[in-house]
């Protein structure tokens, strides 16, 4: 199985230069830099490592210097030598780095200029060109994390301007992608909640070689009058429609959410369909978020020595 870990080298899918701070919110003010702080990045390598954690996912955006779009980069961006080492380091730990670049609307600060250009005809262009470049940097991995999550008015909200898809240019887009990573060696590998509003176009358009990954991240209450249940059943009526799943964990809302995740979808998903999980602790890769990124990677070890023994 796998049982892959999510880490950030770019901290721009949120916020953008409108965004002002709420007292209350998680997300960090608008910096041209994404600040990664290397020593986390590293201790974080050998947390998981000790874990037995098989796989990482690294949220790329606009922290590398892509020879093909080096507009994008943000100041402090890795080169990509750097990055390429850091591959081979993650390698040597018997793990598999993948990349995700995120296409969502609402997460695509780290395009720049080119998140205005959405509809235009330039932009998937520039799409297939960020995607093939950083591909071959990670020597074309098995899968591609695209993102594709959230994109509403109401996750831009706090940014300088909205931009959603309607059906049929988000499934144009879609499938650009799909297509994209196919060529270039990779599974697609989307997060799974355009299912929960659109459920009945969601079967009739997906393919069901993309790889889904559900969340939910808070108490799995599956009481029917419980308001977050379809989000949960939502694991179960995938499986159903025969779709590949790895479930995303994450303690951001809930300190007990990811065992309890595992050991749902342990009965919800089959065998067959259920590749592993991804932990996500939605933390920026910095010294101050340290001990809440590895809180993520513990709890997801536990929920795996509970329900999972077998692959320990």
């Amino acid at each position: 199985m796998i049982f892959s870990f999510f880490l950030q080298i770019s901290n721009h899918m949120w916020a953008d230069q409108y965004t002002v701070r709420m007292p209350w919110s998680h997300q960090d003010p608008w910096s041209p830099n994404n600040n990664i702080d290397l020593d986390v990045f590293d201790r974080t390598l050998d947390f998981i490592a000790e874990r037995k954690f098989n796989m990482i996912v690294i949220d790329v955006g606009d922290g590398v210097k892509l020879t093909s779009h080096p507009e994008i980069a943000a100041p402090d961006a890795w080169s990509i030598d750097f990055l390429r080492g850091k591959l081979d380091e993650i390698r040597a730990r018997g793990i598999e780095p993948v990349p995700k670049l995120n296409f969502s609307c609402a997460h695509n600060v780290w395009q720049k200029e080119w998140r205005y250009k959405v509809g235009l005809p330039e932009y998937l262009p520039f799409c297939r060109d960020v995607i093939r470049e950083v591909a071959e940097i990670f020597g074309h991995p098995s899968f591609f994390h695209l993102g594709l999550d959230e994109e509403t008015a109401e996750h831009q909200k706090s940014r300088g301007m909205s931009i959603v898809r309607n059906e049929p240019v988000f499934w144009e887009h879609a499938y650009a992608l799909f297509d994209e990573c196919e060529k270039n060696g990779a599974r697609p590998w989307v997060f799974s909640d355009y299912f929960w509003n659109h459920p009945e176009v969601f079967e009739k358009k997906m393919p069901k070689s993309v790889i889904q990954s559900n969340w939910y991240y808070g108490a799995f209450d599956t009481r029917p009058e419980f308001p977050s249940r379809y989000r949960m059943v939502a694991f179960n009526k995938l499986d159903e429609l025969g779709y590949d799943q790895i479930p995303v964990t994450s303690a951001f809302s809930n300190a007990r959410s990811p065992i309890q995740c595992m050991g749902y979808c342990k009965g919800a998903i089959s065998p067959e369909h259920l590749l592993g999980f991804n932990a996500i602790p939605w933390h920026n890769t910095t010294a101050d978020e340290y001990y809440s990124i590895i809180h993520d990677a513990d709890r997801c070890w536990q929920g795996r020595r509970l329900y999972f023994p077998e692959t320990v």
